[in-house]
């Protein structure tokens, strides 16, 4: 039997012995009480919501606008909806970056006002100290290196990261630093394969992959972009699951003819 369905709750000591026998961990974004009680009870391991609302639920050309309130708002949401998944925040832009101790007062802030389970944060040695403090304090951290869309600014583009050696090599000093400092997991985006297939043996931690190939120890998708909401995001990486865009165009097209032919409602839909 798998280490997630002996379990009645999804925990980061699950996530670990799935690691150890081999077993992959399926998670996935969601904003919202509704989206997550579907993705809950459909057996997903680990729900991220993610700083993305920031672009799919509010509009942003970035992650960089969400603030932490509202990050805390959508968090509240989808803890609502769930009894079984473990439930990551991502801490935005600005609210650890600073100093430790503000990031340890953003964490707690997370935690205290949603019910969450753990909290993201990206980057690496730089954002250590950070990392440190919150473990320190009883917070569980997921960790968070390749892309850093919250770094979009510094590095200009969404391209694929740690294609150079100096670069993969910060990488690889990166993932271990968060391992000794005490992440239980790392999400590794859009880095090459075989650097990430490398990355995830060389550590005792999950690494959870987003445009990093099969060899991460899970994968990870965006939910409007997996289910087709959005269907303007077309990466290489992205599987599309459904098409959940034009289903809900024709829907509503067909609405709008049955209420303008007075087709809706029907005597068997009024009172």
């Amino acid at each position: 039997m798998s280490a997630a369905k002996e379990v009645k709750k999804i925990t980061t000591n699950t996530l670990q012995k799935m690691k150890q026998t081999g077993e992959k961990t399926s998670m996935i974004t969601a904003y919202d009480y509704s989206f997550a009680k579907i993705f809950d009870a459909a057996g997903i391991e680990v729900i991220l919501v993610g700083d993305s609302a920031s672009n799919v639920m509010a509009g942003h050309e970035t992650t960089l606008p969400i603030t932490l309130d509202q990050m805390i708002y959508h968090a509240s949401s989808v803890i609502r909806g769930v009894q079984r998944s473990l439930v990551v925040v991502d801490m935005p832009f600005g609210s650890y970056q600073s100093n430790s101790k503000e990031a340890l007062v953003s964490a707690f802030r997370i935690m205290k006002e949603t019910g969450a389970h753990a909290v993201k944060l990206e980057g690496g040695e730089e954002v250590l100290e950070s990392v440190k403090r919150i473990i320190a304090a009883g917070v569980p951290v997921m960790g968070h290196l390749g892309l850093t869309p919250q770094s979009i600014y510094k590095f200009g583009t969404y391209n694929v990261r740690a294609k150079d050696e100096t670069e993969a090599h910060k990488l690889r000093k990166d993932a271990k630093l968060l391992e000794e400092a005490g992440c239980f997991a790392i999400v590794l985006e859009k880095i090459p394969a075989l650097l990430a297939k490398e990355v995830s043996e060389s550590l005792h931690i999950p690494t959870i992959g987003i445009g990093a190939g099969k060899h991460c120890d899970g994968q990870v998708l965006v939910m409007h972009d997996m289910l087709g909401i959005n269907t303007a995001f077309k990466p290489r990486f992205l599987r599309q699951y459904l098409n959940i865009h034009e289903l809900a165009s024709t829907a509503v097209k067909q609405y709008i003819r049955d209420v303008k032919s007075s087709d809706f409602p029907n005597e068997l839909e009024q009172y």
